[in-house]
């Protein structure tokens, strides 16, 4: 399988953990920005976005959500989605929240790197960082825990929490105490997290 994944992104990370989660690590060759076939690959899906992940069979697929549920189904356990019931809703619910951590603290970021200064809008950024906030709160406040592994709602949210790290300064930490040791907790069982985290230089 070839994935296309180019840059720092943390929805490229959260395929990436997956992977290794899954076991199936050394079967993604990973398809970065240096790749002499990059535009022709990103073409692969309508959007232009990554990332993307060329199945084995052929099948191409998009977005991280799909390949993450796609590579939990390639090998029986352990299973990051569940396949009914309270337990699936569950996951796909806590996966919600941080991808709406990630979706806020991106923009917040695009803000700042493709608008002119004299044309950002502060009341936009304000409402973006609310949204952040008082998801991390939601989360200080029930600190989601897990049975035997994590799920793929507890990879989402650790990538969105490790996104804020490289891209916010890690402002969330200072009233999230709990979160913070949750995070390190999730690094502990889920070796994967550190594994495919951003370079820092």
């Amino acid at each position: 399988m070839k994935l296309l994944a180019a840059g720092p992104s943390p929805y490229v990370r959260k395929v990436r953990m997956t992977a290794k989660l899954k076991g199936l690590d050394a079967q993604v060759e990973l398809i970065g920005d240096d790749h002499p076939e990059i535009k022709a690959l990103r073409a692969r899906n309508p959007l232009g976005k990554i990332p993307v992940l060329l199945a084995d069979d052929g099948n191409i697929i998009y977005d991280s959500h799909v390949i993450c549920e796609y590579l939990d189904s390639q090998v029986a356990s352990p299973v990051l989605f569940p396949g009914d019931g309270a337990a699936r809703w569950q996951t796909l619910t806590r996966a919600a929240l941080g991808d709406g951590i990630l979706e806020s603290a991106l923009l917040i970021v695009y803000e700042g790197r493709y608008r002119p200064e004299n044309m950002r809008v502060g009341s936009w950024v304000e409402m973006q960082q609310a949204k952040i906030d008082s998801a991390v709160a939601a989360l200080e406040a029930e600190p989601p825990n897990w049975g035997a592994h994590p799920d793929y709602g507890h990879v989402t949210i650790a990538a969105a929490l490790g996104y804020l790290d490289f891209r916010h300064a890690g402002a969330w930490r200072a009233n999230a105490p709990a979160m913070v040791d949750w995070l390190s907790r999730f690094a502990a069982v889920a070796p994967a997290y550190n594994e495919t985290a951003p370079p820092t230089a």
